[in-house]
């Protein structure tokens, strides 16, 4: 049975989503003005954690518009103040009904990797917009992370043991760890047009905020990596290389993939 590897009701979450929101929002902010977002759409946010994108989207569209964000646990997302114009739901993107339709903008990021329904979520996502409505699915491809400095090869073997250890448990929990990569076929074979797709990726230097992301999941993965055979002992060691300046990692890729509903004839 597939699970969320990354619970989002466990206390490292609001540290994941600092990080997550920290380095990847203002990629996903270019993205989505790209779209031609103005004043007046109608935004859906899937999977919308911490909730910051959404408050931006509901800046960005005015008291004319209106956003929906949604997410298996919202209230990380309930614990800021919003806009009148912005709507907070629990909402299962799975199995529970969208929350409207007709939308100008729909975006997930980081939401249709974890399912192994993703195939028939992006098909309800194309759905829920508007004809000439815009999909915006940011998604890593966790396959592309070399070490770009390290104090020995020792550290970058354990790095990389530690890393795939991971990758396995997200496999087995039914994510996809490659999605970004196969993200732009899936939403052409969707039936979306004009496609289009960028990738964002920056080096992480030990000791520093982006790094730390590899801390928090590994903390909340902590069992399964142990039934992957990884030790205690080398957890405690690749918690302090991520502390080592003179350990550099370059940062899951973020890719970006946006498609156009097409208008009816």
């Amino acid at each position: 049975m597939s699970r969320y590897l990354f619970d989002n009701k466990h206390d490292s979450t609001p540290d994941r989503f600092s990080i997550l929101e920290t380095t990847y929002d203002p990629f996903s902010r270019r993205r989505l003005e790209a779209t031609g977002l103005a004043p007046g759409w109608r935004c859906l946010e899937v999977g919308g954690g911490g909730g910051s994108l959404g408050d931006w989207l509901a800046e960005r569209v005015g008291p004319a518009g209106e956003v929906t964000v949604t997410d298996l646990e919202p209230r990380w997302a309930e614990s800021r103040p919003h806009a009148s114009n912005l709507r907070l739901l629990r909402h299962d993107i799975v199995r529970d009904p969208l929350p409207g339709g007709d939308y100008d903008l729909v975006h997930a990021r980081l939401v249709l990797l974890h399912l192994p329904e993703r195939l028939a979520v992006l098909d309800r996502l194309v759905d829920a917009l508007r004809p000439g409505g815009r999909l915006v699915l940011d998604e890593f491809d966790c396959s592309w992370m070399p070490v770009l400095a390290a104090p020995d090869e020792s550290a970058v073997a354990l790095f990389q043991r530690v890393q795939s250890a991971l990758l396995a448990e997200l496999e087995k929990a039914g994510a996809d760890p490659v999605w970004g990569r196969r993200t732009l076929a899936a939403m052409a074979r969707a039936g979306l047009g004009e496609l289009t797709a960028q990738t964002y990726a920056e080096a992480w230097q030990g000791g520093g905020a982006g790094i730390d992301f590899h801390r928090v999941n590994m903390r909340q993965a902590a069992e399964g990596l142990r039934e992957q055979g990884v030790t205690d002992e080398e957890l405690g060691r690749f918690y302090a290389l991520l502390k080592d300046p003179g350990f550099v990692v370059n940062s899951y890729a973020l890719i970006s993939c946006q498609g156009r509903r097409p208008l009816r004839t």
